[in-house]
């Protein structure tokens, strides 16, 4: 029965280790933050968002800790082996120091599965070598081949898939899928889906540490790079912005000398990077027009999408009509129409392509689910900036009452109270009632409604989904809209 719950709690340690990326100083934070989960007797059985994959690493640490759990136990009896026919008295006291001692590796599963997971580091380098190297090589040997490169904190995977829409105009394109950004992402889709039909590959390039744009951009070999915005985002393992600047500009380092960088030259952090650059590059934005080799006027921006002019220096322009919503996707478009004139593509097949661009799923995507509530479904890793666009959004309707579910931004590091606060009081300027998802992790929002004054009868506190969606089944009726701002991974609490 002990061994049953244990292979149980052991599976919950694995997703949550799998979650952080199989990272031990990530998991032993993640201990830390999270003692009550960590060392309870019982675990959830609850529903995930998203589940645990057995793939052949997760097999492998699966069966590494059941080993360790085993050879515990084993020295245990092989050394009170020795007693058991001193006396009964003896044998008792035995089986209950066994007891005692299987309850304790079952208290402590979180730090057994950290052991193990170092135990196989080792051997898991090992084998990542071998797949990062045989990514590597395929790349190496396709000189044909036109690698673009984005990074950013924000906006990278928007833009990715909207210049995969962009180039699909000329060419036969291979985008990363959703979050495929790392080197084991990235190596996979190389190894499995990159064949010779392909003219372009684009790969989103992910980081939480500085030098791991580095490693990923010497995996993929990029002649574009793209940086889209610098904020605040992993702050915990940055530690400061200028790291998360070094770090994002590791892409531009690794551009050969006929490379291409592609800034958005409205982040002030992007625009000192930009600056510093003697490569060929070509700077995009919305702001300063005289400065930009790239720019969007006359933008109209509603509930609907977004039209706006795309204009460059040589004078060319063109009035283009997109289903995204939010002004700060404008600025992704102009990234893909930079990499689309980089590529030789006319302004008409760039048009076309911007016209067959589908909502991103999770961001700002739009679902009628037939109640005649509109629901937006902006639940993909909010920011600082996503947050304030996906109100702007929201304000733009012109009737219906607005609500809003959300947990707060999370990863902001020191930053995430003052930047949830913020996003309260923004909050409380657009919305009409708030349902709020944990109440610990939400209260420096409550702390912002509260400084505009909002009314305390329109904030409701929840513990989970379910609970949000009853009330929002009291609340709402048609023609309301309602935001989910940020769905918070299986990892955090609430």
């Amino acid at each position: 029965m002990a061994l049953i719950l244990m292979a149980s709690k052991l599976k919950y340690f694995l997703h949550m280790i799998q979650l952080e990326g199989y990272d031990s100083e990530a998991f032993q934070r993640w201990i830390n933050n999270n003692k009550e989960k960590a060392f309870s007797i019982k675990h959830s059985n609850k529903e995930t968002k998203k589940p645990l994959v057995f793939t052949n690493r997760a097999k492998r640490l699966y069966w590494t800790n059941i080993i360790l759990n085993g050879i515990l136990v084993f020295l245990f009896v092989f050394k009170s082996n020795r007693f058991l026919g001193i006396s009964p008295s003896f044998t008792i006291l035995s089986i209950i120091i066994l007891i005692v001692l299987l309850g304790i590796l079952y208290y402590l599963q979180a730090f057994i599965m950290l052991m193990s997971n170092n135990l196989i580091s080792p051997m898991e380098r090992k084998i990542n070598m071998g797949f990062y190297e045989q990514a590597q090589e395929k790349i190496k040997s396709r000189k044909d081949l036109n690698v673009v490169g984005i990074t950013g904190s924000f906006g990278k995977t928007s833009t990715k898939f909207i210049l995969g829409a962009i180039l699909g105009e000329k060419f036969n394109v291979l985008n990363t899928p959703e979050s495929y950004n790392t080197p084991m992402g990235l190596s996979k889709v190389i190894n499995n889906d990159l064949t010779e039909k392909h003219n372009v590959f684009i790969a989103e390039l992910g980081a939480r540490n500085i030098g791991d744009i580095k490693e990923v951009a010497e995996l993929v070999g990029p002649k574009i790079g793209v940086l889209t915005s610098i904020g605040p985002t992993h702050i915990e393992t940055f530690k400061n912005i200028d790291n998360i600047m070094k770090t994002k500009y590791e892409l531009i380092e690794e551009l050969p000398s006929d490379g291409t960088a592609v800034f958005n030259y409205d982040n002030e952090y992007i625009r000192k990077l930009a600056d510093k650059t003697f490569k060929e590059k070509i700077l995009y934005g919305i702001e300063d027009i005289e400065e930009l080799d790239l720019y969007a006027e006359d933008i109209e921006v509603s509930e609907l999408g977004s039209t706006f002019t795309v204009k460059d220096k040589e004078g060319n322009s063109i009035r283009c009509t997109t289903k995204l919503l939010g002004k700060h996707n404008i600025y992704n478009v102009l990234a893909g129409v930079a990499v689309g004139k980089i590529l030789g593509l006319s302004f008409d097949e760039i048009k076309d392509g911007i016209r067959k661009i589908e909502p991103i799923p999770h961001r700002l995507n739009i679902i009628n689910p037939g109640t005649g509530i509109i629901i937006i479904d902006d639940a993909f890793n909010s920011n600082p900036i996503g947050a304030k666009a996906a109100l702007e959004v929201l304000s733009q309707f012109k009737e219906g009452r607005k609500i809003i579910v959300t947990p707060g931004m999370v990863e902001l590091g020191t930053m995430e109270e003052v930047a949830n606060r913020e996003f309260g009081t923004n909050i409380g300027k657009v919305c009409d009632y708030v349902i709020l998802m944990g109440e610990s992790r939400t209260r420096p929002i409550f702390e912002g409604l509260m400084e505009v004054s909002y009314s305390k009868d329109n904030i409701f506190t929840v513990n989970t989904l379910d609970e949000a969606t009853e009330y929002i089944q009291k609340i709402a009726r048609p023609g309301d809209i309602v935001l989910f701002e940020n769905d918070l991974p299986d990892n955090y609490s609430k």
